[in-house]
């Protein structure tokens, strides 16, 4: 996939349609500085806004990714490789934010702890500053474990193991599940079920 003929094709239908940068990211919902990013080809627009995107455009998804209209003789095999292609994008974003969210974990736990058991070995010499350092190490945790269930929500989705189903459910419902490693007991929108839902990368 050519990011940079991507972004060109983008500009030229924009132009096309008389609309600045500003008036088309205004349509989708984001900002002129994401249009300049795309139609420069420095990324790709996020899967979760493309229909909407060639919508307003009056193209194909795969003409989008393709960077030129397509004759219907091709559509078939530039339709396939273009779907591999985001899988493949998709995929390597969500396994950077699963890295991420296993440093801010493991960094964050290791200072919590690392205040916390300062705190206790000065406890006897400075009862103040020791209940401060403690206080302080379980915010920092606490704060650290939202912001890894954050992450972990925008990395990806949940798989229904009743149906199959594959869904982002909202965050506040990833941050107060019961959860094993980044598997979580989730009610299923399509079948309504309640039960261990297993953490997938791509749809």
């Amino acid at each position: 996939m050519d990011m940079e003929k991507t972004g060109k094709f983008i500009a030229e239908c924009r132009k096309d349609l008389g609309l600045t940068q500003a008036a088309l990211a205004e349509k989708i919902g984001i900002t002129d500085r994401a249009v300049s990013k795309w139609e420069t080809g420095r990324s790709l627009p996020d899967a979760s806004i493309m229909l909407e995107l060639c919508d307003i455009l009056g193209i194909s998804v795969n003409e989008l990714l393709t960077g030129e209209k397509i004759a219907n003789e091709n559509y078939k095999e530039l339709a396939e490789k273009n779907l591999n292609e985001i899988v493949k994008i998709e995929k390597e974003k969500n396994t950077k934010l699963e890295k991420a969210e296993a440093f801010i974990i493991w960094s964050g736990v290791a200072v919590s702890l690392f205040m916390i058991v300062c705190g206790f070995l000065i406890a006897s010499d400075n009862s103040i500053v020791s209940i401060a350092l403690m206080y302080f190490g379980g915010a920092v945790m606490l704060v650290d474990v939202f912001y890894a269930a954050v992450l972990e929500h925008d990395s990806g989705y949940y798989e229904c193991q009743n149906c199959k189903y594959r869904y982002v459910p909202p965050t506040k419902a990833v941050i107060f599940a019961i959860h094993v490693g980044s598997d979580r007991i989730l009610r299923c929108p399509k079948c309504s079920k309640k039960d261990w839902h297993k953490k997938v990368l791509t749809k």
